[in-house]
């Protein structure tokens, strides 16, 4: 079983940056798919960032131009920057293997942007 492991999240002044991370058991090139999600206090929880295994990348709205995903062969990252009160959540790392019907869920991190 693989349980992705998030660290980096923290309390941050608006404007400031934080960097996620996800490792997890095996090569991150082993996941089809990698992403992170966040869930704020009262909403559903939503996708913030994929990455694919041939490198393509997608964004939500709200985060483009100021988050960047990244990955290599041990971890997947999250860089975000300029930060706003509003990016306020737990992250959450996902892992998907297709092929497998692998969906592999972290624990999440708190990311706190205060104003």
């Amino acid at each position: 079983q693989v349980q992705p492991v998030e660290s980096g999240g923290g309390l941050v002044q608006a404007g400031g940056s934080l960097r996620l991370s996800c490792a997890a058991s095996g090569s991150m090139f082993s996941f089809n798919i990698m992403g992170w999600y966040r869930q704020a206090p009262g909403k559903q929880r939503e996708l913030v960032a994929t990455i694919i295994d041939g490198g393509s990348t997608n964004y939500a709205d709200s985060v483009k131009g100021r988050f960047t995903i990244s990955r290599d062969n041990a971890k997947v990252y999250l860089q975000m920057n300029n930060l706003k009160p509003e990016d306020t959540a737990i992250y959450y790392c996902n892992l998907k293997r297709i092929l497998y019907g692998n969906n592999y869920w972290g624990q999440g991190t708190q990311v706190t942007v205060s104003s």
